[in-house]
């Protein structure tokens, strides 16, 4: 071994011992004759002193090493003199007096400085030498946290009776509501595997075959637009269990990471817990999304009955079009500019709206676009029912119920992160459940699977299919966390008949059903138990407790925001010899 220590677990008590490390200079520094080397590793930093006694071909080596050379050390440990302490670095309280240095590689200056997250290059380059960047403090630690999180799954869920079992990589291209990635077959001209979006069809089959309990640490592959917490290929928790309620899914989930959080990352907390649970419905009321950042307040609040006689001509429009009005009450922000609220406006119509109807409550009265609009009686009632008091900004809309409900649940997010409202240090999760079942597509005037074409609708609903599929509900569920889907899951389907109504309410031929599905039908004439399960996203749950701004910071090594590796520079061109042996051409 080149090392018989970690350059970041030395302590005081390893004082006295001569140790051997080896690692990346961190940083150099010179003072009067001695040297200072930081040197790096994956465990951390440490001190490194180079005397002027050492032997002359030895301190000339030194002198010519720089940042990121690759350094043997071999010396004693030992105390920081009095008051030389660093209290940052862990290793502060000792320097390693070195006794030999050893030059085990140079390097190049590299293209940007990794000591370092200020001044860094924009994101193609760092991607571009990924690894050099993954030797910076900050992602090392993420990679570090993502094998926490997912030992502790998997150590939790062995402990809970599951078995890790593997799934095909190359199976069948079906729809799942995503693009796939297509595999050419060699020895069947025109035929493809598929990358899988999931596990899904593989993990029910399981329950099928008995596997009671199963899970996965599942690399899943989608052909999908990109932002900042989504890539082409991603990895998730995939779990299945048979005989299982819809509670027992989310107990066992909610168990694996309220326990999760004190050992992996114990600089966060929970919000709540137990975790509140809300239907589709109601939080689309209350938070204007499905997926609820619960860390802070300014809930939407429906004044339709107190402003239902207003002389506002723009709500009476809205209501005699059957819509809402709703507001939100912003803290501190009567005192915004105009500029900002005509920006604010813009922000509003983004999402759907109109306009921005907005009121100031100041110590010297309300203020704003409507004002003039209301009664005194109307605004004690208005500031009554929205709790809003000096110093509060009072936003509007009044359109039909959804887009309301979409454009005050975005403007609520612009305000918690202009006003700073969410504690960064809470991890608010919660359970959305009740899903609709189907939705209405209105451009191809046809219904659409809400969740996945697998998932089991409400039993008591099953008559509806044909009369009112708008009225169906699932047993699907999401669990979300700080303003993210952050997994999904349902009961499934494990009835031949229903999962056929499925796919026929889905518009799909008999023929489709069979050369897509057979296999999932025969497969479900053969004693299939009830079974449900779910999907946490491992990159986007390390992306929340790492404090990153995307998942592309927790990966690896990432596709940029165009969907390419830039530093293997894939996808790329192939030889004709290999597109012809796959029977492939180009016109």
């Amino acid at each position: 071994m080149y090392r018989t220590h970690l350059c970041g677990e030395l302590r005081a008590s390893h004082a006295g011992q001569t140790v051997t490390l080896a690692g990346w200079v961190n940083r150099r520094r010179d003072h009067g004759g001695v040297a200072f080397f930081d040197l790096r590793d994956r465990a951390g930093i440490v001190q490194i002193t180079i005397n002027p006694d050492l032997p002359k071909e030895m301190l000339d080596l030194v002198a010519d090493v720089r940042n990121e050379w690759v350094l043997q050390i071999e010396g004693v440990v030992q105390k920081r003199p009095e008051g030389m302490a660093n209290p940052k670095m862990t290793t502060g309280e000792i320097e390693v007096i070195a006794k030999n240095v050893t030059v085990l590689n140079a390097s190049k200056t590299p293209p940007f400085m990794v000591n370092t997250d200020n001044d860094l290059p924009d994101e193609n380059m760092r991607l571009k030498y990924r690894y050099i960047d993954l030797r910076r403090e900050r992602l090392t630690k993420n990679m570090v946290l993502r094998h926490k999180v997912i030992k502790f799954m998997r150590d939790y869920l062995d402990a809970q009776g599951f078995i890790e079992i593997e799934t095909p990589i190359m199976f069948k291209a079906t729809p799942e509501g995503a693009r796939d990635y297509l595999v050419p077959s060699r020895i069947y001209p025109g035929q493809f595997y598929a990358l899988p979006q999931s596990p899904q069809q593989l993990k029910q089959l399981l329950m099928v075959a008995g596997m009671d309990k199963y899970f996965q640490i599942a690399r899943c592959f989608r052909d999908e637009d990109l932002r900042g917490d989504r890539q082409p290929e991603f990895t998730q928790l995939d779990l299945e269990m048979s005989y299982v309620h819809r509670d027992d899914v989310l107990d066992l989930v909610e168990g694996l990471f309220t326990k999760m959080l004190p050992e992996v990352a114990p600089h966060k907390k929970l919000f709540s817990s137990p975790w509140p649970k809300f239907s589709y419905k109601e939080v689309l009321e209350k938070y204007g999304s499905d997926k609820p950042d619960l860390r802070f307040g300014m809930e939407l609040i429906d004044v339709t009955d107190v402003l239902a006689k207003s002389e506002f001509k723009v709500f009476q429009s809205a209501l005699e079009a059957g819509g809402v009005i709703k507001c939100i009450v912003a803290p501190r922000s009567a005192e915004m500019s105009r500029k900002e609220l005509d920006a604010l406006t813009e922000v509003a119509k983004s999402f759907g709206a109109k306009g921005m109807p907005y009121l100031a409550v100041t110590a010297e009265g309300v203020k704003g676009s409507a004002a003039k609009f209301f009664k005194e009686e109307e605004l004690a009632a208005l500031k009554e029912k929205s709790g809003a008091g000096v110093g509060d900004l009072i936003v509007f809309a009044s359109d039909a119920r959804a887009v309301v409900n979409k454009t005050l649940g975005g403007l609520r997010l612009w305000f918690r992160d202009k006003l700073d409202l969410a504690d960064k240090s809470m991890m608010a999760f919660a359970w959305v459940v009740d899903f609709p079942f189907f939705a209405f597509n209105e451009e191809t005037q046809a219904w659409e699977s809400e969740h996945h074409p697998f998932t089991m609708p409400k039993m008591e609903d099953l008559p509806k299919f044909d009369t009112n599929p708008g009225e169906v509900y699932s047993e699907a569920y999401d669990m979300v966390c700080n303003g993210y889907e952050t997994a999904s899951g349902s009961i499934r389907i494990h009835r031949r008949d229903i999962q056929m109504k499925m796919f026929q309410m889905l518009g799909l031929s008999d023929e489709d059903i069979q050369t897509k599905f057979g296999h999932m039908l025969e497969a479900f004439e053969y004693g299939a138990p009830p079974h449900g399960g779910m999907a946490p996203g491992i990159d986007r749950l390390v992306m929340l407790l790492a404090d990153e701004p995307n998942i592309r910071e927790v990966i690896a090594f990432p596709k940029n925001q165009n969907g390419r590796d830039v530093m293997a520079d894939a996808p790329s061109e192939v030889e004709p010899k290999q597109l012809k042996e796959l029977h492939i051409k180009f016109t």
